[in-house]
């Protein structure tokens, strides 16, 4: 082999040296870039969760506490649309009490039979994703609605307590957002078993409200009771006493004298120490 050949070799060896270094180099970046979107996006999960326990932590009053996290998942991922949904008795129908796109809507029932998804989360207690919604069988009677919003996928997490939906996560992405991944719908599994929790918390608080209140009316009521009755026995003995000879405590013997007095004292005796029982 003559000395041009080998050098010829020689070149083809270093280019295809070269080539594998630049082909292992762009795969390293994309690796490499991607694992940083990755932690970005963890970073954003962590921070998104330590903002609705924030929340979760300053309030006890559920609506408040649904409200906020609807915000914080919406401002999260950019979406389309964020709500929050609690069952109803029966099962047929579902109430909206938090919404990331208009706040002012609350209270307001829904019944399943419009929202096949969100039906399908609710009675079978698992997440719904539907990647490409506007391609969904079972949203064919709203493709034209979901083409003009622009709507991308639809993920559905049921909230779920001692294994029963008592609600769920609505969310929707626009077409031209950030993908919703794996990870995403994790994260909002997880957002949803924080917010079970705030719920039973929240309910807890406003159940042992309510029976304070209760006793408060109690003994408000009882108070009154005992004011109308003194009252009554006072008018009453007034009106008998106007009488003439009404009282006649001197036709009475003294020790009967002496008996009532004592018998008048152990009854006031009772009477305060009953009061400071209370």
């Amino acid at each position: 082999m003559g000395s041009e050949a080998i050098a010829r070799a020689r070149a083809r060896q270093l280019d295809a040296a070269s080539a594998g270094d630049a082909n292992y180099a762009m795969t390293f970046l994309s690796a490499l870039e991607a694992r940083v979107a990755e932690l970005e996006r963890e970073r954003k999960h962590l921070l998104a969760v330590i903002e609705i326990l924030k929340e979760v932590s300053t309030s006890l009053h559920f609506i408040d506490i649904l409200q906020a996290i609807a915000r914080k998942l919406g401002e999260a991922f950019g979406l389309d649309r964020c709500s929050i949904f609690l069952a109803e008795r029966g099962g047929r129908s579902v109430r909206l009490v938090a919404s990331y796109e208009d706040p002012t809507i609350r209270n307001y029932v829904v019944d399943l039979e419009r929202y096949p998804e969100l039906k399908r989360a609710m009675q079978g207690g698992e997440t719904v994703f539907i990647p490409d919604a506007a391609t969904d069988p079972s949203l064919k009677h709203v493709k034209s609605e979901l083409l003009s919003r622009r709507v991308k996928s639809i993920t559905v997490v049921p909230i779920t307590w001692r294994g029963v939906a008592i609600g769920a996560i609505f969310l929707r992405t626009f077409r031209d957002g950030p993908t919703f991944s794996d990870d995403d719908v994790r994260f909002v599994q997880v957002v949803a078993a924080i917010t079970a929790q705030a719920l039973r918390n929240a309910h807890r608080y406003e159940h042992l409200a309510q029976r304070q209140q209760e006793t408060r009316e109690t003994m408000r009521r009882m108070e009154l009771e005992r004011v109308a009755l003194l009252s009554f026995l006072r008018r009453l003995l007034a009106a008998f006493g106007e009488r003439e000879g009404a009282w006649a405590e001197g036709l009475l013997p003294r020790a009967s004298a002496d008996e009532l007095d004592r018998l008048v004292g152990v009854a006031m005796a009772v009477i305060q120490e009953e009061a400071k029982g209370r």
